[in-house]
């Protein structure tokens, strides 16, 4: 007696499964924490694009990820506020793919309390502002385009004492939010988020006070031939992901700056 076979319908069914399940993955990504709020819109609308597809994102620091990295720990893609860091990777072999530049950041003083709208960088000197948060412009990109600002401004020595030191951007926001600072020069990209905007407003940085904050990012070595990571570097130049993007204030590659 020949057994009977399966439906084609059955069997069509289970080969688009056995498809996609040897396409889909997880991958984990390091990102510069200015992205935070950026990134996981991104991620969210990709997932719903690519449903097998995991996507796990670390925030922190762009200097600590890069010295990580170097020492092993399994990011499948790298995503720096400072594309030098990502450059020095790829010179190292710690790269499968050049490296590319994905947006420029910017930086806005900002207040939980006060209407930082309405100051500019002079206002710190202020004798009633004693705390005045920055990213620590040793391993952060965005606390050394702080700096840049505050010593173009010639105001670096006089608010050096007031300073505090977030580990990133947005610790240093996180600062400025609970009133450990009154005050805080960070990124573009977070103050708009309404968990921030609703709270104070911001005043923009005139980024001729400091270099570009040219941002960069890497599939690593580790996730050469990996369809994940570059499914989702990819996607990074998708419509969706571009306007989420400008939404929160980053300057897209081949666009100019709004003022």
């Amino acid at each position: 007696m020949k057994t009977k076979s399966l439906p084609k319908a059955i069997l069509a069914a289970c080969a688009l499964l056995l498809s996609l399940s040897a396409q889909a993955g997880k991958i984990t990504v390091a990102a510069a924490a200015d992205l935070k709020f950026a990134m996981d819109e991104i991620v969210t609308i990709f997932k719903q694009a690519n449903p097998g597809d995991e996507v796990v994102v670390i925030y922190g620091s762009s200097g600590k990820f890069h010295t990580q990295i170097r020492q092993g720990a399994p990011y499948d893609l790298y995503f720096s506020a400072d594309i030098a860091f990502p450059r020095e990777l790829a010179k190292s072999g710690f790269a499968a793919a050049t490296v590319k530049p994905y947006a420029l950041g910017r930086i806005v003083l900002w207040s939980a309390n006060l209407d930082a709208s309405r100051m500019t960088l002079a206002n710190l000197t202020d004798a009633k502002i004693t705390r005045i948060a920055i990213a620590n412009p040793k391993h952060a990109p965005y606390g050394k385009r702080a700096e840049e600002a505050l010593r173009s401004s010639g105001l670096w020595e006089k608010v050096d004492p007031k300073l505090v030191y977030g580990e990133n951007i947005a610790q240093t926001a996180q600062f400025v939010l609970t009133g450990n600072a009154q005050v805080g020069i960070v990124a573009l990209s977070l103050a708009v988020n309404p968990e921030l905007s609703s709270k104070g407003g911001y005043w923009l940085i005139p980024d001729n006070l400091h270099k570009p904050l040219e941002q960069g990012f890497i599939i690593t070595k580790r996730a050469e031939g990996n369809a994940v990571a570059k499914r989702f570097a990819d996607y990074l130049d998708s419509k969706p992901a571009r306007a989420v993007m400008t939404r929160y204030g980053f300057v897209l590659p081949g666009e100019t700056a709004r003022k």
